[in-house]
């Protein structure tokens, strides 16, 4: 697991993690480019990137500050090579080659300011980096970060479709966040050890669109109705809590560096073959009426191997689920018409 990397510090022990991480005995070469790489997630990002011995290459991107986080970060004795590229003459070198692409770009939220807020700043900057995205790294896996994530992966979608290489296996957009913290709030209320938890969350990434579905929860624990209720609210509130909590010195950057981590970490073992490897992400699909979707999803060599169907809901969850497609809806639908303006 990618989690024990940040323990483990030998190279036997870490020898023997690429051994059982990847079915073939070499491992491939992959570059990963994380666009955003001097910000508040970016850093911290670019760090555990760095941990993680898949990576043989690490493209560091931003509109400034990157020779300084890339030759910090570059000190760090592990695999791969770190270049910093910083201003837009300069994104191509950063895309080209890239096996996956991962974007935290953008503005953080502040208190009191919705994602909807950050709409109009971020996107112009995730429209611009998937039009360099789709010149220079066309087959690259696309995991987006930039908030807000309903919105931002339809507007990279239409960029796509409109240089003529969108791939829907291959744009996903990063929920790992909300089922981190889904598990930590269970496991807390279960009193059971975190590291065994899992929480599957479906819908989108946003307040009410996001949807844990502690009826799925593993290893079961019968919480009461209204302790699931919390849970959901706290889930979906999670986002607001860091900010509050920062009291206007940021948001969360460090968990969503954590997350993003993992979720990359899971795309890296996907394209390299490793077999079973799911997770919830927000991608282009069918299980539901919308198109775009969060629910567990397959990963594998071509991106996304296959969209799990959300399997048995309790009455709770259903109502949320109903409860959350309209502004799902309304999120895809303004990131769309977005991008075709």
């Amino acid at each position: 697991m990618f989690r024990s990397m940040l323990v483990r510090s030998s190279s036997s022990a870490k020898q023997s993690l690429l051994r059982r991480n990847l079915s073939s005995g070499s491992v491939p070469e992959r570059k990963v480019a994380i666009l955003g790489a001097a910000g508040g997630i970016g850093q911290p990002l670019a760090l555990l990137m760095k941990l993680n011995p898949l990576v043989s290459s690490l493209s560091l991107y931003d509109i400034a500050n990157t020779p300084g986080v890339a030759a910090d970060v570059g000190h760090i004795n592990t695999r791969s090579e770190v270049v910093g590229y910083m201003g837009d003459d300069n994104l191509a070198k950063a895309l080209e080659g890239a096996d996956l692409v991962i974007i935290p770009a953008g503005v953080p939220r502040k208190p009191g300011m919705t994602r909807d807020d950050l709409f109009n700043i971020n996107a112009g900057i995730v429209k611009n980096l998937c039009s360099a995205i789709a010149k220079y790294c066309p087959h690259a896996l696309v995991n987006m970060i930039s908030n807000p994530v309903n919105s931002t992966v339809p507007i990279a979608a239409e960029i796509f479709k409109k240089a003529g290489m969108y791939d829907e296996k291959k744009l996903f957009g990063v929920t790992t966040l909300d089922v981190v913290r889904a598990k930590t709030f269970y496991a807390g209320k279960a009193n059971v050890p975190v590291a065994e938890v899992n929480v599957p969350v479906i819908g989108g990434h946003a307040g009410v669109t996001i949807l844990p579905l502690f009826s799925q929860a593993t290893p079961q624990a019968n919480l009461s109705g209204d302790v699931l209720t919390a849970l959901t609210k706290r889930t979906q509130d999670g986002g607001t809590e860091v900010v509050e909590a920062k009291a206007g010195k940021g948001s969360a950057t460090l968990s969503m560096a954590y997350a993003g981590a993992l979720f990359a970490d899971a795309c890296l073992k996907g394209l390299n073959g490793v077999p079973d490897v799911v997770e919830c992400s927000y991608v282009q699909s069918t299980i539901t009426e919308l198109p775009f979707f969060a629910s567990k999803v397959r990963l594998g060599k071509n991106g996304v191997e296959e969209v799990l169907d959300l399997g048995p809901l309790s009455d709770f969850e259903k109502e949320g689920l109903e409860a959350l497609k309209p502004e799902l809806k309304s999120s895809i639908e303004k990131g769309v018409k977005f991008a075709n303006q």
